[in-house]
Protein backbone atom coordinates (compact mmCIF):
# COMPACT_ATOMS: atom_id res chain seq x y z
CA UNK A 1 0.00 0.00 0.00
CA UNK A 2 2.87 2.38 0.80
CA UNK A 3 4.47 1.63 -2.57
CA UNK A 4 1.15 2.25 -4.35
CA UNK A 5 0.62 5.58 -2.57
CA UNK A 6 4.19 6.60 -3.41
CA UNK A 7 3.59 5.73 -7.06
CA UNK A 8 0.41 7.83 -7.16
CA UNK A 9 2.21 10.76 -5.52
CA UNK A 10 4.96 10.48 -8.14
CA UNK A 11 2.33 10.35 -10.89
CA UNK A 12 0.68 13.42 -9.38
CA UNK A 13 3.96 15.31 -9.68
CA UNK A 14 4.43 14.22 -13.31
CA UNK A 15 0.89 14.16 -14.70
CA UNK A 16 -1.02 16.36 -12.23
CA UNK A 17 -3.14 13.30 -11.44
CA UNK A 18 -2.53 10.17 -9.31
CA UNK A 19 -3.52 8.03 -12.31
CA UNK A 20 -3.22 9.12 -15.94
CA UNK A 21 -6.77 10.33 -16.67
CA UNK A 22 -8.59 9.27 -19.80
CA UNK A 23 -10.72 11.36 -22.08
CA UNK A 24 -13.79 10.44 -20.02
CA UNK A 25 -12.57 12.69 -17.19
CA UNK A 26 -10.61 15.56 -18.75
CA UNK A 27 -12.50 15.99 -22.02
CA UNK A 28 -11.18 16.14 -25.57
CA UNK A 29 -11.28 14.07 -28.74
CA UNK A 30 -9.73 10.64 -29.10
CA UNK A 31 -9.12 9.14 -32.54
CA UNK A 32 -8.06 5.51 -32.92
CA UNK A 33 -7.20 3.96 -36.28
CA UNK A 34 -5.46 0.79 -37.43
CA UNK A 35 -3.45 0.21 -40.57
CA UNK A 36 -4.98 -1.97 -43.26
CA UNK A 37 -2.62 -4.94 -43.24
CA UNK A 38 -4.24 -6.44 -46.33
CA UNK A 39 -2.36 -3.83 -48.37
CA UNK A 40 1.06 -5.04 -49.45
CA UNK A 41 3.95 -3.72 -47.32
CA UNK A 42 1.58 -1.46 -45.38
CA UNK A 43 2.33 -3.13 -42.04
CA UNK A 44 5.96 -4.10 -42.51
CA UNK A 45 7.14 -1.52 -39.95
CA UNK A 46 5.55 -0.06 -36.79
CA UNK A 47 3.84 3.30 -37.11
CA UNK A 48 6.37 6.12 -36.93
CA UNK A 49 5.30 8.46 -34.11
CA UNK A 50 7.56 11.21 -35.50
CA UNK A 51 5.45 11.32 -38.66
CA UNK A 52 2.26 11.42 -36.57
CA UNK A 53 3.68 14.26 -34.48
CA UNK A 54 4.55 16.19 -37.64
CA UNK A 55 0.96 15.89 -38.86
CA UNK A 56 -0.38 17.06 -35.49
CA UNK A 57 2.00 20.02 -35.38
CA UNK A 58 0.86 21.02 -38.84
CA UNK A 59 -2.72 21.29 -37.54
CA UNK A 60 -1.78 23.17 -34.35
CA UNK A 61 -2.38 20.07 -32.23
CA UNK A 62 1.15 19.73 -30.94
CA UNK A 63 0.02 19.16 -27.34
CA UNK A 64 -1.82 15.98 -28.30
CA UNK A 65 -0.80 12.61 -26.84
CA UNK A 66 0.17 9.72 -29.12
CA UNK A 67 -0.03 6.04 -28.22
CA UNK A 68 0.70 2.93 -30.29
CA UNK A 69 -1.31 -0.19 -29.49
CA UNK A 70 -1.17 -3.83 -30.46
CA UNK A 71 1.71 -6.25 -30.50
CA UNK A 72 2.95 -4.98 -33.88
CA UNK A 73 2.31 -1.28 -33.12
CA UNK A 74 -0.09 -0.99 -36.05
CA UNK A 75 -2.87 0.75 -34.09
CA UNK A 76 -2.64 4.50 -33.49
CA UNK A 77 -4.49 6.30 -30.69
CA UNK A 78 -4.35 10.11 -30.62
CA UNK A 79 -5.92 12.27 -27.93
CA UNK A 80 -6.33 15.95 -28.75
CA UNK A 81 -8.32 18.94 -27.64
CA UNK A 82 -11.93 19.00 -28.80
CA UNK A 83 -12.01 19.35 -32.59
CA UNK A 84 -14.99 19.63 -34.92
CA UNK A 85 -15.98 17.30 -37.75
CA UNK A 86 -14.06 19.14 -40.50
CA UNK A 87 -10.80 19.11 -38.55
CA UNK A 88 -11.26 15.42 -37.73
CA UNK A 89 -11.70 14.59 -41.40
CA UNK A 90 -8.63 16.65 -42.33
CA UNK A 91 -6.60 14.98 -39.57
CA UNK A 92 -7.64 11.48 -40.69
CA UNK A 93 -6.77 12.31 -44.28
CA UNK A 94 -3.33 13.65 -43.36
CA UNK A 95 -2.61 10.70 -41.09
CA UNK A 96 -3.53 8.29 -43.87
CA UNK A 97 -1.04 9.97 -46.19
CA UNK A 98 1.68 9.96 -43.52
CA UNK A 99 1.46 6.47 -42.03
CA UNK A 100 -0.23 4.50 -44.81
CA UNK A 101 -3.72 3.34 -45.63
CA UNK A 102 -5.83 2.47 -42.60
CA UNK A 103 -8.89 0.25 -42.27
CA UNK A 104 -11.98 2.47 -42.23
CA UNK A 105 -13.85 -0.14 -40.18
CA UNK A 106 -11.42 0.37 -37.27
CA UNK A 107 -11.88 4.13 -36.95
CA UNK A 108 -13.05 5.11 -33.47
CA UNK A 109 -13.73 8.74 -32.58
CA UNK A 110 -14.83 9.78 -29.09
CA UNK A 111 -15.45 13.33 -27.92
CA UNK A 112 -16.18 14.43 -24.36
CA UNK A 113 -16.52 18.02 -23.18
CA UNK A 114 -14.56 19.10 -20.09
CA UNK A 115 -17.75 19.77 -18.13
CA UNK A 116 -19.13 16.30 -18.81
CA UNK A 117 -15.75 14.78 -17.97
CA UNK A 118 -15.73 16.52 -14.59
CA UNK A 119 -19.28 15.33 -13.90
CA UNK A 120 -18.31 11.74 -14.71
CA UNK A 121 -15.34 11.93 -12.35
CA UNK A 122 -17.36 13.42 -9.49
CA UNK A 123 -20.14 10.87 -10.00
CA UNK A 124 -17.65 8.01 -9.98
CA UNK A 125 -15.95 9.16 -6.76
CA UNK A 126 -19.37 9.70 -5.16
CA UNK A 127 -20.37 6.16 -6.11
CA UNK A 128 -17.23 4.80 -4.40
CA UNK A 129 -17.92 6.79 -1.21
CA UNK A 130 -21.56 5.69 -1.12
CA UNK A 131 -20.45 2.07 -1.57
CA UNK A 132 -18.02 2.33 1.36
CA UNK A 133 -20.64 3.98 3.57
CA UNK A 134 -23.29 1.39 2.67
CA UNK A 135 -20.90 -1.46 3.50
CA UNK A 136 -20.08 0.08 6.89
CA UNK A 137 -23.76 0.46 7.75
CA UNK A 138 -24.68 -3.05 6.57
CA UNK A 139 -21.83 -4.82 8.35
CA UNK A 140 -22.39 -2.80 11.53
CA UNK A 141 -26.00 -3.96 11.60
CA UNK A 142 -25.28 -7.51 10.46
CA UNK A 143 -22.27 -7.99 12.77
CA UNK A 144 -20.63 -5.24 14.84
CA UNK A 145 -18.87 -1.99 14.09
CA UNK A 146 -15.37 -3.43 14.48
CA UNK A 147 -16.22 -6.09 11.87
CA UNK A 148 -17.22 -3.30 9.47
CA UNK A 149 -14.14 -1.23 10.27
CA UNK A 150 -11.70 -3.99 9.36
CA UNK A 151 -13.70 -5.00 6.29
CA UNK A 152 -13.31 -1.42 5.07
CA UNK A 153 -9.58 -1.56 5.86
CA UNK A 154 -9.32 -4.64 3.62
CA UNK A 155 -11.25 -2.85 0.87
CA UNK A 156 -8.93 0.15 1.06
CA UNK A 157 -6.05 -2.31 0.64
CA UNK A 158 -7.63 -3.68 -2.55
CA UNK A 159 -8.51 -0.30 -4.06
CA UNK A 160 -5.24 1.47 -3.23
CA UNK A 161 -2.99 -1.29 -4.61
CA UNK A 162 -5.10 -1.65 -7.77
CA UNK A 163 -4.93 2.12 -8.27
CA UNK A 164 -1.18 2.08 -7.58
CA UNK A 165 -0.59 -0.60 -10.22
CA UNK A 166 -2.59 1.38 -12.79
CA UNK A 167 -0.70 4.52 -11.80
CA UNK A 168 2.50 2.64 -12.71
CA UNK A 169 0.95 1.48 -15.99
CA UNK A 170 0.01 5.09 -16.76
CA UNK A 171 3.60 6.23 -16.34
CA UNK A 172 5.27 3.30 -18.08
CA UNK A 173 2.74 2.25 -20.73
CA UNK A 174 0.71 5.44 -21.11
CA UNK A 175 -2.42 3.59 -19.94
CA UNK A 176 -5.32 5.92 -19.17
CA UNK A 177 -7.99 5.36 -16.54
CA UNK A 178 -11.49 5.88 -17.90
CA UNK A 179 -14.98 5.44 -16.48
CA UNK A 180 -14.63 1.66 -16.82
CA UNK A 181 -11.80 1.83 -14.29
CA UNK A 182 -14.15 3.30 -11.69
CA UNK A 183 -16.66 0.58 -12.55
CA UNK A 184 -13.95 -2.03 -11.97
CA UNK A 185 -13.16 -0.54 -8.53
CA UNK A 186 -16.83 -0.77 -7.54
CA UNK A 187 -16.95 -4.38 -8.75
CA UNK A 188 -13.78 -5.22 -6.80
CA UNK A 189 -15.32 -3.76 -3.64
CA UNK A 190 -18.45 -5.90 -4.05
CA UNK A 191 -16.49 -9.08 -4.69
CA UNK A 192 -14.07 -8.53 -1.82
CA UNK A 193 -16.70 -7.73 0.77
CA UNK A 194 -18.63 -10.85 -0.29
CA UNK A 195 -15.63 -13.01 0.62
CA UNK A 196 -15.20 -11.13 3.89
CA UNK A 197 -18.83 -11.61 4.90
CA UNK A 198 -18.53 -15.37 4.36
CA UNK A 199 -15.55 -15.53 6.74
CA UNK A 200 -17.23 -13.21 9.26
CA UNK A 201 -20.32 -15.41 9.26
CA UNK A 202 -18.20 -18.45 10.08
CA UNK A 203 -16.38 -16.54 12.84
CA UNK A 204 -19.69 -15.63 14.44
CA UNK A 205 -20.95 -19.21 14.19
CA UNK A 206 -17.74 -20.57 15.73
CA UNK A 207 -18.02 -18.13 18.62
CA UNK A 208 -21.41 -19.57 19.45
CA UNK A 209 -20.42 -23.23 18.99
CA UNK A 210 -16.98 -22.98 20.63
CA UNK A 211 -17.23 -20.41 23.42
CA UNK A 212 -14.28 -21.96 25.28
CA UNK A 213 -11.78 -21.17 22.50
CA UNK A 214 -9.74 -18.00 22.16
CA UNK A 215 -10.51 -15.47 19.45
CA UNK A 216 -7.29 -16.47 17.65
CA UNK A 217 -8.39 -20.11 17.48
CA UNK A 218 -11.89 -19.13 16.38
CA UNK A 219 -10.66 -16.89 13.56
CA UNK A 220 -8.04 -19.43 12.48
CA UNK A 221 -10.65 -22.19 12.29
CA UNK A 222 -13.09 -19.95 10.44
CA UNK A 223 -10.50 -19.05 7.80
CA UNK A 224 -9.49 -22.70 7.35
CA UNK A 225 -13.12 -23.79 7.03
CA UNK A 226 -13.85 -21.21 4.29
CA UNK A 227 -10.45 -21.27 2.59
CA UNK A 228 -11.37 -23.79 -0.09
CA UNK A 229 -14.57 -21.95 -0.91
CA UNK A 230 -12.75 -18.60 -1.19
CA UNK A 231 -10.04 -20.00 -3.46
CA UNK A 232 -12.47 -21.88 -5.70
CA UNK A 233 -14.75 -18.86 -6.06
CA UNK A 234 -11.84 -16.62 -6.99
CA UNK A 235 -10.39 -19.08 -9.52
CA UNK A 236 -13.70 -19.70 -11.27
CA UNK A 237 -14.31 -15.94 -11.45
CA UNK A 238 -10.86 -15.34 -12.92
CA UNK A 239 -11.41 -17.77 -15.80
CA UNK A 240 -13.88 -15.61 -17.76
CA UNK A 241 -11.86 -12.50 -16.91
CA UNK A 242 -8.75 -14.08 -18.41
CA UNK A 243 -10.80 -14.90 -21.50
CA UNK A 244 -11.92 -11.27 -21.77
CA UNK A 245 -8.36 -10.02 -21.24
CA UNK A 246 -6.84 -12.17 -23.97
CA UNK A 247 -9.71 -12.28 -26.48
CA UNK A 248 -12.14 -9.49 -25.54
CA UNK A 249 -10.64 -6.70 -27.61
CA UNK A 250 -8.85 -3.48 -26.75
CA UNK A 251 -11.85 -1.77 -25.11
CA UNK A 252 -12.34 -4.38 -22.37
CA UNK A 253 -8.75 -5.59 -22.04
CA UNK A 254 -7.63 -3.30 -19.23
CA UNK A 255 -11.05 -3.36 -17.57
CA UNK A 256 -10.61 -7.11 -17.23
CA UNK A 257 -7.03 -6.63 -16.04
CA UNK A 258 -8.20 -4.30 -13.24
CA UNK A 259 -10.75 -6.92 -12.15
CA UNK A 260 -8.14 -9.70 -12.23
CA UNK A 261 -5.79 -7.69 -10.01
CA UNK A 262 -8.56 -6.56 -7.69
CA UNK A 263 -10.14 -10.00 -7.28
CA UNK A 264 -6.79 -11.56 -6.38
CA UNK A 265 -6.18 -8.78 -3.86
CA UNK A 266 -9.74 -9.16 -2.55
CA UNK A 267 -9.31 -12.87 -1.90
CA UNK A 268 -6.02 -12.20 -0.12
CA UNK A 269 -7.35 -9.32 2.01
CA UNK A 270 -10.47 -11.21 3.09
CA UNK A 271 -8.42 -14.18 4.26
CA UNK A 272 -5.29 -12.48 5.59
CA UNK A 273 -6.27 -8.92 6.53
CA UNK A 274 -9.92 -8.48 7.57
CA UNK A 275 -10.10 -11.55 9.81
CA UNK A 276 -6.57 -11.17 11.20
CA UNK A 277 -7.12 -7.52 12.14
CA UNK A 278 -10.37 -8.50 13.86
CA UNK A 279 -8.55 -11.07 16.02
CA UNK A 280 -5.77 -8.58 16.77
CA UNK A 281 -8.29 -5.93 17.81
CA UNK A 282 -10.32 -8.27 20.02
CA UNK A 283 -7.13 -9.40 21.75
CA UNK A 284 -6.13 -5.80 22.43
CA UNK A 285 -9.57 -5.10 23.83
CA UNK A 286 -9.40 -8.20 25.99
CA UNK A 287 -12.65 -9.48 24.52
CA UNK A 288 -12.75 -13.24 24.77
CA UNK A 289 -15.66 -15.57 24.00
CA UNK A 290 -17.82 -16.07 27.09
CA UNK A 291 -17.92 -19.63 28.46
CA UNK A 292 -21.56 -20.68 28.79
CA UNK A 293 -22.12 -23.43 31.39
CA UNK A 294 -24.83 -24.64 33.77
CA UNK A 295 -22.30 -25.71 36.42
CA UNK A 296 -22.11 -23.26 39.35
CA UNK A 297 -18.72 -21.66 39.85
CA UNK A 298 -16.70 -23.12 42.72
CA UNK A 299 -16.47 -21.02 45.90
Amino acid sequence: MVASIAMMVFSLSRLNAPIRPGIDFIGGTRIQIARDCTVAQNCDEPIDTAQVREVLDGQNLGNSSIQLLGDNKQILSVRTENIDGDRRSKLLSDLGQAIGKFDSNTVQIDSVGPTLGEELFVSGILALLVAFFGIIVYLSIRFKFDYALFAIAALFHDVIITAGIFSLFGLVLGLEADSLFLVSLLTIIGFSVNDTVVIYDRIRENMVMNPDKTINEIVDNAVNQTLGRSINTTLTTLLPLLGIFFFGGQTLKFFALALIIGFLLGAYSSICIASTLLAWWRNRQGNKPVVVTDTPASQ
